[in-house]
């Protein structure tokens, strides 16, 4: 968890600026929810490996006694906890609210959310998340305006060049039933598979071997040597667009048409909202996984050529909100990777905005500055007020690293609005 400083602070919401005007001009509504949900619907089974890094708060008026008594079961100690993600407090909001909700809703949401990580470069125990979700509809219309909208978003912080990674669980779920792992497999082949892309094909098949000498979880040898033949299949090096032709050649034979419909679908959808029909900006990989227990169909990563790690991904996630509502109802996400996008975003001080700098001497009267201060704010400036000190060069050097453009010197009788401003850099 970090303190953040006036000028990094100020970056981060000109960002966050930025992505909440593309959202809302795309028919997004934001919503707020709370920092704690309940225990319960934090470990519901849906959250995967993030369950287990939840930040638990122990249950009101719990003597010593009581809490030695249910140190064993982390439920009987806490009620509540912090949220690890915004997907599981909207599904929640959803089914609490729906009644004042239109019947295919999109929702913005953004705010703070908490994982037990362990701290390093770039993994923070506090981060900000930025999502878009629409609830309600079904159709491949839904993907399409979250990737359409999020592609926006980056375009609009400068980050020309995003593509979108796309698969879907039901592709991956059929592909590992094609090789002949059983059901009881599949979860962990899956976590295997999304390892790919750090310990490569020969990685993946090392592991799955070692995987099926345990006799917990065996995945028989015959459908890894399946995987590892059409791992290791030959491919001609040519160039295929999104679209049909791509998806099937990077699948094994007679892959379900539904499926590869809905994926051509997305693509058409994104390409037209886009104003792009013949550079499509998705990719299909058949591997990506995404670790996220509650996805259902489309999942999908935001790339960019600068970086070699993603920049956000989401998915369908069709039946978490029937567990809070009694009855299914189609959603799908898409978040922003914020803490990765500031770091490569540099959108520079608001052009518009001229911040000022008043520096007076100690015997200029309080009433004088104040007056000086509100005429330049009347005029739409941000002003602040300085004393001059010794080392006025500093002054004028920590001024600007916190986004100041000029300054003016005032002195005693100084008529209001007489001020000469002087340029910062």
């Amino acid at each position: 968890m970090r303190d953040i400083l006036p000028a990094d602070k100020a970056r981060r919401e000109r960002v966050l600026s930025v992505i909440r005007e593309r959202y809302l001009a795309h028919g997004f509504d934001e919503i707020e929810t709370p920092a704690l949900e309940e225990y319960s619907r934090l470990h519901s089974g849906m959250g995967g490996d993030n369950e287990k890094l939840a930040y638990n708060v122990l249950r009101r008026g719990m003597d010593a006694e009581a809490i030695r008594e249910g140190a064993e079961d982390a439920a009987a100690l806490s009620d509540l906890g912090l949220r690890y993600d915004l997907t599981v407090p909207l599904a929640r909001f959803f089914a609490s609210n729906r009644g004042q909700l239109p019947g295919v809703f999109r929702a913005i949401q953004i705010g703070p959310v908490w994982r037990a990580e362990r701290p390093q470069k770039g993994r923070y125990r506090q981060f900000v998340q930025c999502d878009i979700d629409i609830m309600g509809d079904d159709s491949s219309r839904a993907e399409a305006e979250l990737m359409v909208a999020s592609l926006d978003a980056v375009d609009a912080l400068g980050l020309d060049g995003a593509s979108v990674r796309i698969n879907d669980r039901r592709v991956l779920d059929w592909m590992l039933d094609a090789f002949g792992f059983t059901t009881d497999e599949r979860p962990g082949v899956l976590i295997t598979i999304d390892k790919l892309d750090k310990i490569g094909p020969d990685g993946i098949v090392r592991e799955l071997r070692e995987r099926a000498l345990r006799q917990a979880q065996r995945p028989n040898e015959e459908a890894v040597d399946a995987f590892e033949a059409f791992l290791r299949r030959p491919q001609t090096m040519e160039f295929n667009p999104f679209g049909e032709r791509q998806i099937r050649k990077a699948l094994p034979e007679n892959a379900p048409d539904e499926i590869v419909d809905h994926l051509v679908g997305i693509g058409e959808a994104v390409a037209a909202g886009r104003g792009t029909e013949g550079d499509i900006p998705l990719v299909f990989d058949p591997f990506l996984v995404r670790g996220m227990g509650y996805y259902t169909g489309t999942i999908f990563e935001l790339a960019h050529p600068s970086v070699p790690y993603s920049l956000g991904g989401g998915g369908r996630y069709d039946g978490m909100i029937g567990r809070f509502l009694g009855q299914q109802v189609p959603a799908v996400g898409f978040s922003l990777g914020f803490e990765r996008l500031v770091d490569l975003v540099d959108l520079g001080a608001d052009a518009d905005a001229q911040a000022v700098v008043l520096v007076h001497d100690a015997d200029v009267p309080v009433a004088e500055l104040v007056a000086h201060k509100a005429a330049l704010i009347r005029s739409g400036s941000r002003v602040r007020l300085e004393r001059r000190v010794k080392n006025f060069k500093a002054l004028l050097e920590r001024s600007a690293a916190d986004g100041y453009t000029a300054f003016a010197t005032v002195t005693t009788g100084a008529e209001v609005g007489s001020l000469e401003l002087k340029p910062l850099s």
